[in-house]
């Protein structure tokens, strides 16, 4: 039998999960359908370019729906309370400088179904969170990344 994949999350990320859907299914679903509804008016349905970007929208949403239900279904909520305090692990924030030059960067370490590097949420499985990950306050740690090996110093750790 195939195990299903987890999704580890945070509650605020079950909870932005959760309203998504909710918005997917009670606005965007009805949107998509009158969309088509007024497309279908247009005539040829062959040659009828709205309907066609009407019917991928609603192929798009339809898929995102599942996948949330599917994340949501399958979420591993992370309980803070199992981990020593300093310690990174998921949900926490990481403050840390790089070696030498002492640029200063924050990220949130999230489950992938809620990682966005623009808001400084970033996945479990990067580079960084994987070196960080385990380590606490004070340690230095050696990343390597795409962009090639830094060597940071974490600064500070905190719950959210």
């Amino acid at each position: 039998m195939v195990e299903e994949k987890t999704y580890p999350m945070t509650v605020e990320g079950r909870d932005k999960l959760e309203a998504e859907l909710e918005e997917l299914k009670t606005v965007k679903r009805k949107e998509v359908v009158e969309r088509i509804k007024v497309a279908r008016g247009f005539g040829d349905l062959s040659e009828n370019s709205e309907y066609d970007s009407a019917r991928e929208e609603q192929a798009f949403v339809e898929g995102r729906i599942q996948k949330i239900e599917n994340m949501l279904l399958n979420a591993e909520i992370i309980d803070q309370s199992q981990y020593t305090d300093g310690e990174v692990t998921l949900g926490r924030t990481v403050r840390f400088k790089e070696l030498p030059d002492g640029y200063e960067e924050t990220y949130t370490i999230v489950g992938e179904a809620e990682a966005d590097p623009f808001e400084g949420r970033i996945s479990n499985k990067s580079p960084i969170a994987v070196a960080l990950i385990g380590k606490k306050q004070g340690d230095q740690v050696e990343i390597n990344t795409p962009g090639g090996a830094m060597k940071v110093e974490i600064l500070e750790v905190t719950n959210n």
